[in-house]
């Protein structure tokens, strides 16, 4: 782990970014997008940025899933959705790259799915 990040270049909520993201069901990953949920100060003070998934929206759909309704805005290719009950925590080290923003409209719904996994 590479620790705090120093870098004025950090990842903000709802950024869609590049990441090896982690299966949830055995030891391996997959480059894929995924949005950032948390604030830049637990990228700064540990060098760690939580993510939630992002996967086509050709796939089985949760009843949690968002789709994103600006596939231009957020960078994305195809249709795709945002998969709140997937989330993992990386280093910030390991984002690939910054490729596009999630729309406000689809980051409050988000944001309010992640709320009710809270309690």
């Amino acid at each position: 782990m590479s620790g705090p990040s120093t870098s004025s270049d950090m990842f903000a909520p709802y950024d869609v970014v590049v990441v090896p993201f982690p299966y949830a069901d055995r030891l391996a990953e997959k480059r894929r997008p995924a949005i950032v949920i948390s604030a830049p100060g637990l990228e700064r003070q540990q060098g760690l940025v939580w993510l939630a998934m992002i996967t086509s929206a050709g796939n089985r759909r949760w009843d949690s899933d968002i789709i994103v309704s600006d596939l231009t805005v957020a960078g994305l290719p195809a249709p795709s959705l945002v998969r709140p009950a997937k989330i993992a925590t990386v280093d910030g080290e390991r984002i690939l790259r910054r490729i596009g923003k999630l729309p406000a409209r689809d980051a409050r719904a988000v944001a309010a799915q992640i709320k009710k996994f809270l309690g």
